[in-house]
């Protein structure tokens, strides 16, 4: 099931926004809707537009703009893959080739600052300054996770802070913005508002924990990207950081060589120190806990079908395996 399939009031809305997204892709340059369309219709969860939808209804809005701020964070979500696969020359997202690898780097990071720049036009039309502050606020947020993330990668000696510190940045950041700005423009008391923003913060935390698990335990047509992605990378995330912490000093040494040279050639062993060292079952208790928390300050909102939806969806995001 779909997430947008839990809640039957969401799923009209739900189609309202996938039309608009694609009403909107529109540019006098026929590569740019070209990359865009492809990019956009490439089979995402549609996630965060999601929970703009379930946080403005969970606070009672009974308006149309939830369906533009959706695609807005759908735009800037798109964005934010295209120059991700140019940064880590990946090859492969949700089981297709990635537009850099069909069209070039050039192009992809180009596109992307097209969908950027639309979706600051659409938040224009919506017409609602604090939406404007929040979202333009996440968007530099992320940057900054994104380059932290840079600083990270290959550096062996990362801590979980360091960790958390980049993914708060560059997933829970817009989870964080979706909810809140959906409780905005629904005009909600500070109390919902805040509920809100914590619950999407706490959601992307979790959702990033088990993607970052997935790396280590799925299948290639499973997750839709090449297993071992981040190690090949070089990139230092909870399940090699916690391995570290629990396996003999070989292993360790092995770790913080693969991290530093990047690349796949032990990814079998560290695969098995990996699973060995239970990493995998402590990076999965930090999703729940964080999940855990995202329910938890659901309770400042009203009672709702969107709000019990809200909850399953945090409790889905950390027990998934795609």
């Amino acid at each position: 099931m779909q997430p947008h399939q839990l809640n039957p009031q969401i799923e009209p809305q739900f189609e309202a926004v996938n039309d608009y997204i694609i009403n909107h892709l529109g540019s006098n340059v026929p590569l740019v809707e070209k990359i865009g369309h492809y990019i956009v219709e490439s089979g995402g969860k549609r996630l965060r537009p999601l929970l703009v939808l379930l946080a403005a209804n969970a606070c009672g809005y009974k308006g149309d703009n939830h369906v533009s701020l959706a695609a807005t964070i759908e735009f800037i979500h798109t964005a934010t893959l295209l120059h991700d696969d140019v940064v880590d020359n990946s090859d492969l997202r949700r089981g297709k080739d990635t537009a850099n690898a069909r069209w070039g780097n050039a192009p992809s990071v180009l596109v992307g600052d097209f969908l950027y720049s639309r979706a600051f036009q659409i938040m224009v039309e919506i017409g609602k300054m604090p939406i404007m502050e929040v979202i333009s606020n996440a968007t530099n947020v992320i940057a900054e996770g994104e380059v932290l993330q840079l600083l990270n990668c290959k550096n062996p000696d990362t801590t979980e802070e360091a960790y958390m510190q980049v993914i708060l940045g560059k997933t829970a950041m817009l989870f964080e913005a979706a909810t809140e700005c959906g409780a905005i423009l629904a005009d909600a008391p500070e109390d919902q508002r805040t509920a809100l923003q914590l619950y999407g913060r706490h959601l992307g935390i979790a959702f990033q924990l088990i993607d970052d698990v997935m790396d280590y335990l799925s299948t290639a047509e499973e997750m839709g990207k090449n297993v071992g992605d981040d190690l090949s990378e070089g990139k230092p995330t909870l399940p090699l950081i916690q391995a570290m912490k629990n396996c003999t000093e070989e292993e360790r040494q092995q770790i913080r060589q693969a991290i530093r040279n990047g690349g796949l050639d032990d990814l079998q062993p560290i695969l098995d120190v990996v699973h060995r060292s239970g990493a995998i079952e402590y990076t999965q208790q930090q999703a729940q806990k964080h999940a855990d928390l995202a329910i938890e300050a659901l309770q400042a909102l009203p009672e709702t079908s969107f709000r019990e939806t809200l909850a399953q969806l945090a409790n889905i995001a950390a027990n998934r395996s795609a």
